[in-house]
């Protein structure tokens, strides 16, 4: 229950200068196993162009010949990356795993999506993360999956199992 006289987030959490979080190995594992990894261009869920983990294909850019495995990293690495600087500015006292669920959340929904998430404060990210299990109007099994591993992932301490949360959450 959030208390009214509670302090703020920003209390809580203080924005610190310097501090340059990333993503992690298991969460970029995370993020992975949850978009899938094509190596060829696709359309996704939306019917827009997509490669790689989830790439979605901006005007200008060529995938016709499909990607390597290392590129598909690079383009991971860089699509990633802004969700972190947004984390590491509003976000900066997360532990690691928190961060990587955050990344995983803004990566699939986007960085709006993540400042709407982080709005509420960090202690409320385990209630409102499940919130998010909608396209549309429409709840939708696989996103109520992804949200159930993130809230594990967030929750976890220590070196997290990430293929085996993502298992977990995936039986009903």
């Amino acid at each position: 229950m959030l208390r009214r006289d509670a302090p703020s987030t920003q209390e809580f959490y203080p924005k610190k200068e310097g501090i340059n979080i990333k993503t992690s190995a298991n969460g970029l594992k995370f993020i992975t196993e949850e978009e899938g990894k094509k190596l060829k261009v696709y359309l996704d869920i939306k019917g827009l162009p997509t490669i790689g983990v989830g790439h979605l294909i901006k005007p200008g850019e060529d995938f016709s010949e499909g990607l390597t495995d290392e590129q598909v990293e690079n383009l991971l690495a860089s699509d990633i990356s802004e969700v972190d600087n947004v984390l590491s500015r509003i976000a900066p006292n997360l532990t690691q795993n928190q961060h990587d669920c955050c990344a995983d959340f803004g990566f699939n929904l986007g960085v709006g999506a993540l400042r709407q998430l982080l709005s509420h404060g960090i202690d409320q990210i385990p209630v409102q993360i499940l919130k998010w299990d909608h396209a549309g109007a429409v709840e939708v099994k696989a996103l109520k999956n992804r949200r159930k591993a993130e809230l594990v992932l967030f929750n976890t301490v220590g070196e997290p199992d990430v293929l085996a949360i993502i298992a977990a959450s995936r039986k009903d």
